[in-house]
């Protein structure tokens, strides 16, 4: 038995006036757990997303300000779809609903594999909260050529140099890819990563996804 609707207030961290672009997260979760209804919004006034420490800084007041709107709308749950976790900590003291980011939950389901990982971001670093689960299991961090931001994931080169980036991990042992960037769950890349490469993917953005439904399941009661 499964929760039964179940109301999730999902924070994209890029700003964009693309209601298809916007909702296609919140699409993706509702077609993994038919349970949950998504609602999405964005952040306002971050074009290019979270890449660095400077917009994740930017970005935390805004999800915290975001999330609180949505506990105060009676939601059950906050999905935040960044793999930095921007503001989870904080709304963790804040909320009396379940948050749930990508970064932590992404790196625990990885760690579950007992096998050597590689972490495939875009930032210059492993967001943090990744980085401190996985620990020394983490044998490499790639990051795609030319890809600075979300925006550009979904070009063409950059979906080319995403899937060139896992194979170098590959190559340099992992045998688990933990994906650091959402905006790599919007391009759908984690199939073709597993498919070219023969390596298992950690999906960001379903990884949360079933962090959340799984607390939402038990607080309803099943």
């Amino acid at each position: 038995m499964v929760v039964k609707m179940a109301k999730v207030g999902l924070i994209r961290v890029l700003t964009t006036s693309d209601r298809d672009l916007l909702e296609l997260h919140g699409e993706k979760v509702m077609s993994w757990f038919p349970g949950l209804e998504v609602v999405s919004r964005c952040i306002p006034d971050q074009p290019e997303g979270i890449h660095d420490d400077t917009t994740e800084q930017a970005a935390v007041p805004k999800v915290i300000n975001l999330a609180k709107e949505f506990e105060s709308e009676g939601f059950d749950g906050i999905l935040v779809s960044c793999a930095g976790d921007p503001g989870v900590n904080e709304l963790k003291d804040m909320l009396s609903i379940p948050v749930v980011g990508a970064g932590r939950t992404t790196a625990c389901i990885a760690l579950s594999f007992d096998l050597p990982v590689g972490v495939l971001g875009i930032t210059d670093e492993v967001p943090v909260g990744m980085k401190a689960v996985l620990q020394d299991r983490m044998i490499a961090w790639a990051r795609p050529e030319g890809v600075i931001s979300t925006l550009d994931l979904m070009t063409l080169a950059g979906r080319t140099n995403t899937l060139k980036a896992a194979d170098e991990l590959r190559q340099k042992g992992a045998k688990v890819v933990a994906l650091a960037c959402t905006g790599m769950a919007t391009i759908g890349i984690s199939s073709l990563i597993a498919k070219e490469t023969g390596l298992i993917v950690v999906n960001p953005l379903k990884a949360a996804a079933a962090a959340l439904w799984a607390v939402l399941e038990q607080r309803g009661g099943n």
